[in-house]
Parts: C-alpha cells; structure tokens; sequence
C-alpha cells in the first residue's frame, strides 16, 4: 500500500500550486497540504507541502528540479 510523501515545501500557495499542477501534467498525482494555515498566516509559520505517492517520489523530485 502506498502512502503520501512530501516531495517539496512552498512559501506561497501560488508556487506550490505551479509546481502541482506541472508534475500532474507530467502524469504524477500531488496535492497540496497546509494552504489554509499558509494563507491565514501568511506564510511565517508553515509553508504548503507538495505531497506525492511514495513511488512516484523520485520521478517528481527529479521534474521539480529540471523544471521550466
């Protein structure tokens, strides 16, 4: 059984977002984790994690650095 891993961690809900919406158009499901306290605090205290499938970890971290 797979689980969720946390492929990257984003300042702002609009990067983490991009970088969502990227490795799911490179066919990787992610979601994000840690908007709404993000957005309440703006930022200061928690970033928004970029959550993947533990066997798809490698192949979105290798995309998120390559990136555009």
């Amino acid at each position: 059984m797979s689980g969720l891993v946390e492929a990257a961690r984003y300042n702002s809900r609009i990067e983490a977002d991009l970088a969502r919406l990227y490795l799911e158009s490179e066919g990787i499901e992610a979601v994000l984790f840690d908007t709404e306290i993000n957005y309440f605090y703006g930022g200061l205290f928690m970033p928004v994690r970029l959550m993947v499938l533990d066997e798809d970890l490698d192949a979105a971290l290798q995309l998120l650095e390559t990136a555009p």
